[in-house]
């Protein structure tokens, strides 16, 4: 998968509409990279980082989210 300015603005549109659930329980995330494999790289910041259930967030938030707009994406994955 290509990094073009189109994909980048779908993951960027998808992260926009679930960060407010993740400011309000004191977290956020931020768009680190896709990959030609079609895997997005995002980094959780503040209570997302410690939190117990950030890999059920990950899967079952901001994945699905990100492939509403970007179907092709293979993964999303958080690196540190």
């Amino acid at each position: 998968m290509e990094a073009t300015t189109q994909n980048i603005a779908k993951i960027h549109q998808a992260l926009d509409e679930i960060r407010p659930f993740l400011n309000n329980d004191g977290g956020d995330i931020t768009f680190i990279e896709l990959t030609t494999e079609g895997v997005v790289k995002v980094k959780l910041h503040g209570a997302c980082i410690g939190c117990s259930v950030n890999q059920m967030t990950l899967k079952t938030g901001v994945e699905m989210t990100i492939k509403k707009y970007l179907p092709s994406i293979t993964a999303v994955v958080q690196v540190q």
